[in-house]
Parts: structure tokens; C-alpha cells; sequence
């Protein structure tokens, strides 16, 4: 069937313990721009796309806004936003239906929840007839005021985030069929009193988890049931675990599916915590692993994860790195464009004196001062090659590849996690050649390293990303809630 499909969407996972996100640090798209920036890409918006052209839709952008995770942007910056996704719509009207790119874990100042903020002004925009889908990242903090104006919201559930994609595409397949009238949904939302910085899909217990979810979804009249983890990070009233569960026409289904899962997850919480080793402990660890069995060993920084809102400048597993001075060491990569732009003024093959990381939070760790060798210069420019995004156009600023020691230190001019081997090879580094890979991100890294690493450890040091909740300064979230409340209960309906 033809229709006029619009899409867009305003995307931002907020770590409240961070600095505030302006408007500036948010990338925009307007129009055809966001097809551009998007066909080909294993992105949520790219699955949309390719899903409308299979349909037989007719694409209509909109607006596009994101921005890495850190804190909520100002109230004012926000407000623009919201305005220039809902005048894009506006303008375009009329259509048939509307797909939005939403995360779940949004908060900007004086608003807990900028999901519903969202789909409030387009449902207003767009009246009460026309169908809206989201989808939303598996970390998000959903509230049950997310659903009135929303059809249907259609979440990840592996992390790393490999099926992004596949939700742009099912939340366009859900809406052709929607107007065709073959589906009507219902939507129940089960909040449940569980927090934890996110598990891996790659392992239990969340991999269990998540076929359990799909071997519901092959029942009839079921569409879609979602285990959302939550963002830890995100320091507001209705943080915390849930499970979505929609169905065609049978509300009394989705609650009880909803439950079900909620139930399943919440018999298995102990699972969910986890303590990970600080640096020193993770270098002593992943050095005996490669004596004993050889690498590479991929060694992750969880707590400085700028893709969870950390400043990417930490310096604590680098400082652990360079006192262990292990041969064939790599670690990628400290976020300072002064450094950067140090190394590309000196040049190829100068020794220069850096005072390197350490310059947002004193959480982080102090800087880094040595002298480095500039081995490489590049432009911080490749394509992304893992699921995580495959095909996007990368740019990363001016970066240098700096040696110091027998350790080999990528510097960036752009804040964000590493998600691939291909920075690597920018800079002239093989990483299957190496011993010792070291990165920061928490867990989405594993698209793109987990076929490469004979093993994988994780850091987790002082740091806003942490994944020890225990040492987070909450000061709003509901309470009780586990662990933190180790009494906490949740009631089987």
C-alpha cells in the first residue's frame, strides 16, 4: 500500500551526575539531510528507510536531533527542539503516519521524561487519528504517561544495540499493517522496583531474558513484549527496570505478559549485580591471561563510558596501562583536542610533553604528564564497519596516535565510546597483533571486538558511568528499590 510516512525523532540518554548538553553538542538534521545521513546505515532510522521502501511508503523527513549521553540540555534548548520537530511535521502534513527515533532515557532541565514531552506535542500536531511508533533504546526509564499518545513503541533488546535497524523496520511494518486495519494494539507497561547498570545480551542473564520475551512474541495475537533495563544514570523518580508487552486487541494479554516477564526477571535480580575489578586489579588480570594464553585481551573501560555520559578524558585504566608498560599495549582513546592539536602542531615523529585527560571531572582521575612520541596523524575520519551502525560516516577530529612507554595512545577531538577496530587500523594498529586492547565503553565495544579478543575484562574505576550503583549520590529516584534497598519487594499481582 502507498502512504506518506514521516520520520524524525530527538534522541538523548541523560546521565544526570554530568554536565548539562546545550543545543550546540546536538547534531540536526532537517529534510532530505536525514536520508542522506542514513540510507545504507544500521541505524533506527536507516531501518525505517529501507522498511518504508519495501512497504511501498513515501518518506517524508523531518527533523533529526541527538547528541552523545551526558546531562539534560537547558529547558530553552529543549523547547526549540520539540518546536522544530513539530513545525517539520506541521509542514509536511498531511501524512499518513509518523515513526519517531526516540530513546526512553531523556531528561533536560525542569523535565524527568522528554519522551512524552515528544509524542505529546506530535500527537497534538498531528491530531488523534494518525498513527505515531517509536522505538527506544532497551536503557529506558519508561513511564506509563509514555503510552496515551503513542500507537505503539517498539524497544531494542540486545546490547549491543545490533538490532536497531530491525526495530526501524518492524516499527514501519507495524504501522502499514496498522492502516491496512490488520492490527489493533494495546499496550501494557510493568515497571518494577530494579536497578542495574545494563548486563550484556551476550551473556546470562539477560540472553535467557531475552528469549524468553521472544518466545512469548510467537504467540498469537502477540506483537511485541520488551525487557527495558533501564539507565542507572539518570537520577529522576521513575528510573528503573520494565517490561512493554503489546498485543492485538487483548489488553488483559499484554498485562499479563508484562507481569510474567517482570515476575521472570525479578526471580533472577542477584544476577544483575555484579562488581567488576578497579584498573590496577584489571591489568594484573589481563596481563596473567595473556602470559598464560596469549592475547589480544580487550580490557574495557566501564566507568569513563562516553556512551553513557562519561567525559572520555578519565584517566585512571590509561595510568594503570602505563605503569605496567607492557609491550604491545593499546588503549583508545582519551578525549582532549588540545593534546590532539599539540601532536598535529609538533608533527610526525616530534617527542612532545603532554599534560593529557584529567580535565573535566577530579572523579576521572589527573591528567596524564609525560613526554609522547607522535608516531601517527589522521583526520578521525572512517565508516563504521560493526552492526553497531555499519555504514555511518565517522568523523572523530583531528586525532595522533602517541607513544608512550611501550604503550600506544589514540587522542581524539570528538567525545564518544569506541564501538570499532577501524580507529585502530586509522592509526596504523592491527589490533588482533596486539596483547592488550584497551577501550572505553561499557558493553556496545562487543559488536565490533568480540569475534577479535581471545578474551574480554572490564575496569570499572571511579567514574559517572559506573556500574556499581552503590556509588552513585542518588537523590531522587524512587525508594525503595534493589539493590540499594536490600528488603525491597515486588508485589505478584
Amino acid at each position: 500500500m502507498g502512504f506518506r510516512l514521516a520520520i524524525g525523532g530527538i534522541s538523548h540518554e541523560t546521565n544526570t551526575f554530568c554536565n548539562p548538553t546545550p543545543l550546540a553538542d546536538f547534531h540536526r538534521l532537517e529534510g532530505e539531510a536525514i536520508v542522506a545521513a542514513n540510507r545504507g546505515v544500521r541505524s533506527y532510522l536507516g531501518g525505517m528507510i529501507d522498511a518504508a521502501e519495501r512497504v511501498g511508503a513515501t518518506v517524508v523527513p523531518t527533523y533529526d536531533a541527538g547528541a552523545t549521553p551526558s546531562g539534560g540540555a537547558p529547558a530553552a534548548d529543549f523547547a526549540e527542539m520539540v518546536a522544530r520537530l513539530t513545525g517539520a511535521i506541521r509542514a509536511v502534513l498531511p501524512v499518513d503516519a509518523v515513526c519517531l527515533a526516540l530513546h526512553g532515557a531523556g531528561a533536560a532541565e525542569g523535565c524527568d521524561d522528554i519522551e512524552t514531552v515528544i509524542l505529546e506535542a506530535v500527537r497534538a500536531a498531528v491530531g488523534p487519528k494518525i498513527p505515531i511508533a517509536a522505538t527506544l533504546d532497551l536503557h529506558g526509564n519508561l513511564r506509563p504517561e509514555m503510552l496515551p499518545p503513542a500507537t505503539a513503541l517498539f524497544g531494542v533488546h540486545l546490547y549491543p544495540h545490533e538490532d536497531s535497524y530491525e526495530r526501524g523496520i518492524e516499527a514501519v511494518e507495524f504501522l502499514a499493517r496498522y492502516l491496512q486495519g490488520g492490527v489493533r494494539p494495546t499496550m501494557h507497561l510493568e515497571p518494577f522496583p530494579l536497578l542495574f547498570s545494563s548486563a550484556t545480551s551476550d551473556e546470562e542473564p539477560v540472553r535467557s531474558v531475552n528469549a524468553y520475551c521472544q518466545e512469548l512474541e510467537r504467540r498469537p495475537g502477540v506483537i511485541d513484549v520488551t525487557f527495558f533495563h533501564g539507565f542507572s544514570h539518570t537520577d529522576v523518580p521513575d528510573m528503573g527496570a520494565s517490561v512493554l508487552a503489546i498485543t492485538d486487541g487483548d489488553p488483559d494479554l499484554a498485562r499479563a505478559l508484562a507481569k510474567d516477564v517482570a515476575r521472570h526477571v525479578w526471580a533472577r535480580r542477584g544476577e544483575f549485580d555484579i562488581v567488576r575489578p578497579g584498573a590496577e586489579a584489571a591489568v594484573r588480570e589481563a596481563l596473567a591471561f595473556v602470559e598464560a594464553s596469549g592475547g589480544p585481551v580487550v580490557l574495557n573501560d566501564y566507568s569513563d563510558n562516553p556512551g553513557g555520559g562519561g567525559p572520555g578524558d578519565g584517566t585512571h585504566l590509561l595510568r594503570a596501562l602505563l605503569a605496567a608498560n607492557r609491550p604491545r599495549t593499546a588503549f583508545a582513546f582519551i578525549y582532549d583536542p588540545q593534546v590532539a592539536a599539540q601532536a598535529h602542531a609538533a608533527g610526525t615523529g616530534a617527542t612532545i610533553e603532554v599534560r593529557m585527560g584529567g580535565r573535566t571531572y577530579p572523579l576521572h582521575g589527573d591528567p596524564v604528564v609525560g613526554k609522547a612520541y607522535v608516531k601517527a596523524l589522521t583526520d578521525g575520519r572512517f565508516v563504521a564497519t560493526t552492526p553497531m551502525g555499519r555504514g555511518r560516516r565517522v568523523d572523530l577530529g583531528r586525532m595522533a596516535r602517541l607513544v608512550m612507554g611501550e604503550v600506544d595512545v589514540l587522542v581524539s577531538s570528538v567525545r564518544t565510546q569506541v564501538l570499532d577496530p577501524e580507529v585502530f587500523l586509522l592509526h596504523g594498529i592491527d589490533v588482533t597483533r596486539y596483547d592488550i586492547v584497551a577501550l572505553k565503553s561499557a558493553n556496545h565495544f562487543r559488536a565490533g571486538f568480540r569475534d577479535l579478543a581471545k578474551r574480554i575484562m572490564t575496569a570499572d574505576t571511579p567514574g559517572w558511568t559506573t556500574g556499581n550503583v552503590r556509588n552513585l549520590p542518588y537523590r531522587r529516584i524512587g525508594r525503595p528499590i534493589w539493590p540499594l534497598d536490600p528488603e525491597t519487594r515486588y508485589e505478584r499481582e
